[in-house]
């Protein structure tokens, strides 16, 4: 018994280390979200902001989201690591207590474990936030994980509102959401010239946020990661086309391999994966996501 002590000491001292980051120096996190916003969205001359974050970081256009390919098993696959077969997210209609397959492992608030709660279990202390122009999203993760979670209605006063939270909360870890490349597609088709209009203002938003990133002193320090759920067909999506399911993977930031497009195989689910290894944190053994490595310096 008395050599049971120690072990269990140590192992209390194990359990109560903090994580070091895998990447060395991300202080902060900031995933920015475009729903509809499929790789169809990018030609060559249009997205300034976001061309520039992938030749000076890390990207694939090539990135696929999962099947079915609609707004509510994407953005879930996202930010819990898995795909619809673990977590159970299977359409729109999907509610904790309304659903056709229940996930593999349910943790706090009756959900399979998202980023939201890994960052939240493993560094207790950091501010966590989310902003979401859609409001389904909200529903998608532990609310009571994070410091601030809010639906603000219009992808311009989401970025305004974003822009503020940055440079007031400083957060540790920060989702943001837009919906009105969507709404676009939808109402337009995904190849209008509206559509791209609207992917154009998002771009807009995006570069709004990445100066906020450096007016609140955290540039150099943050790493910033851009992704969709799906992209689009005519007027619809939830099919099994290419230009509905492969989607943008970018990210820009310390530690990054600048200038580096990522030929390994990326799928949406390997975004929590990805940003849990960049913080040094253990992922869930339920997630199937794999980190993005190739995106990062050796």
């Amino acid at each position: 018994m008395k050599r049971l002590v120690p072990l269990l000491l140590s192992g209390v001292i194990l359990a109560l280390a903090p994580v070091s980051s895998a990447v060395p120096g991300v202080e902060h996190i900031v995933v920015i979200g475009s729903d509809g916003m499929g790789s169809l969205a990018f030609k060559e001359t249009n997205a300034p902001v976001m061309h520039r974050l992938m030749k000076e970081g890390a990207y694939t256009l090539r990135a696929r989201g999962v099947m079915p390919t609609s707004s509510s098993p994407n953005w879930a696959s996202m930010i819990m690591g898995a795909g619809p077969e673990q977590h159970g997210v299977t359409s729109n209609d999907w509610l904790t207590n309304k659903f056709e397959i229940p996930a593999l492992e349910v943790g706090p608030e009756g959900m399979f474990p998202t980023i939201f709660r890994v960052v939240r279990e493993q560094k207790p202390d950091a501010h966590i936030a989310c902003l979401h122009d859609w409001d389904g999203f909200g529903r998608l993760l532990e609310r009571g994980m994070v410091n601030h979670v809010e639906h603000v209605k219009d992808a311009i006063e989401t970025a305004g509102k974003a822009a503020k939270y940055l440079k007031e909360h400083k957060p540790q870890f920060l989702f943001i959401h837009f919906d009105g490349v969507d709404h676009a597609g939808h109402a337009f088709g995904w190849k209008s010239p509206t559509y791209f209009k609207s992917v154009e203002l998002v771009d807009s938003l995006i570069g709004d946020v990445v100066q906020a990133i450096d007016e609140a002193g955290m540039g150099g320090k943050t790493l910033v990661l851009i992704s969709a759920d799906h992209g689009g067909v005519g007027t619809k999506h939830g099919g099994d086309t290419i230009a509905e399911l492969e989607i943008p993977w970018i990210v820009y930031g310390p530690g990054v391999a600048k200038g580096t497009v990522i030929h390994q195989p990326v799928n949406t689910y390997d975004t929590a994966a990805t940003l849990a290894w960049v913080l040094g944190l253990k992922a869930p053994a339920a997630w199937i996501g794999r980190p993005v490595t190739e995106a990062f310096a050796p």
